[in-house]
């Protein structure tokens, strides 16, 4: 008897389903849009798989339409100011990202001739592209039989076959069962539908088991414990850095920015001028730490959470004349203070000394990509 998660079977299904229920997104070209002879662009798919990383489809949308519309190629952003690369990437977090799309775009622009390699090993010679990147680049937009394996694919490939061994660990395990699933004929559509199927059915809490084209061999339902994968290791605590921000505001209005060094954390990006803390080792959560002397008074303290660490940084805020030697950096208008490279924790640094300054969005819930 044939085992029923070796037999060609599953991957119809994933494949059926995905052709009735697949999400329009405006990156990706639909079944219907395939039949009509459209074709993957590279660059559409190359970027949305790089912001999608450690993001939501709700959040990245916005970004991806504003970075079409500023640079509809890969060589217009290859072309673009790093400057005005950061600023339209503000806000989506984990910024070293940013700066690699920047130099990932040049290197394909200028080093090959605008066109994107066209296999896994090509595409992983370029910075900022991963196993998972290349894989998704490869499959979706090249058609190659690559396994791409992220979150949500972990997910049902977990819950199919019941896996028990726990993350990161699991990874190879799990890539090697992608890969016997995935078909010489539409790897693309097969990778996006898993991704579809993990995201939109097979969800972390309360999966719709009922509607998954995989649940007559699902070994996780089978157990009747689904939410048990994918098993993970436990958590280590976060460490917890301390440091201060201070928000200084002139006669005008505008609020003192500079700019922070091209590596390292938030490199490249726009903040106001804060106290010497590290994912390593903590700032100074005191006035003294503050660019200029003045009357600093205290408007609480912020909480932001990084990959690896959570940082509290106290703020500080201080009325003053442009006079004021503040160092290099410059006033900027509280009108376009949106359109700078603000990192979010500077966000809500200067949010919690003028609170009527960027005005938080509700939170979106669908987090997509975990390379």
């Amino acid at each position: 008897m044939t085992d029923a998660h070796t037999k060609p079977g599953p991957t119809r299904q994933i494949l059926a389903w995905y052709d009735r229920h697949h999400r329009d997104l405006p990156w990706r070209v639909s079944p219907a849009m395939a039949a009509r002879g459209i074709q993957p662009d590279p660059y559409r798919v190359w970027l949305s798989e790089v912001m999608l990383q450690q993001t939501t489809v709700q959040a990245v949308k916005s970004y991806f339409d504003l970075f079409i519309s500023k640079w509809p190629t890969v060589t217009d952003l290859a072309k673009a100011e790093t400057e005005e690369v950061m600023k339209a990437w503000a806000g989506l977090g984990y910024y070293a990202r940013a700066r690699n799309l920047k130099k990932c775009a040049e290197a394909v622009a200028f080093t090959h001739g605008g066109h994107f390699p066209d296999t896994e090993g090509g595409l992983k010679a370029l910075p900022g592209i991963g196993a998972y990147t290349a894989a998704a680049i490869a499959a979706i937009a090249f058609d190659r039989q690559a396994a791409v394996l992220d979150g949500n694919v972990e997910r049902v490939i977990s819950r199919f076959h019941a896996v028990d061994a726990p993350l990161p660990g699991s990874k190879p395990q799990m890539r090697a069962l992608v890969a016997a699933l995935t078909p010489a004929n539409r790897p693309g559509d097969f990778a996006q539908a898993m991704m579809d199927l993990g995201a939109t059915i097979c969800t972390p809490k309360r999966p719709a088991c009922a509607l998954c084209p995989l649940n007559e061999d699902c070994r996780a339902l089978a157990g009747d414990d689904p939410e048990r994968f994918p098993v993970k290791a436990a958590k280590k605590d976060k460490p917890v850095r301390l440091g201060a921000a201070f928000v200084a505001i002139d006669e005008t209005g505008a609020v003192l920015l500079r700019k922070r060094p091209g590596h390292g954390l938030l490199g490249g990006m726009t903040e106001v001028p804060n106290s010497d803390w590290t994912a390593r080792r903590d700032g100074s959560t005191e006035p003294d730490a503050a660019p200029f002397a003045a009357d600093w008074q205290p408007c609480g303290t912020i909480i932001h959470v990084f990959t690896h660490f959570e940082l509290r940084l106290a703020v500080f805020r201080c009325r003053v004349g442009r006079a004021a030697d503040g160092g290099p950096g410059w006033w900027e208008p509280q009108a376009t203070l949106d359109g700078q490279a603000l990192p979010t924790v500077m966000k809500k640094a200067i949010r919690q000394a003028l609170p009527e300054v960027f005005e938080p969005k509700a939170p979106a819930r669908e987090k997509v990509r975990t390379p």
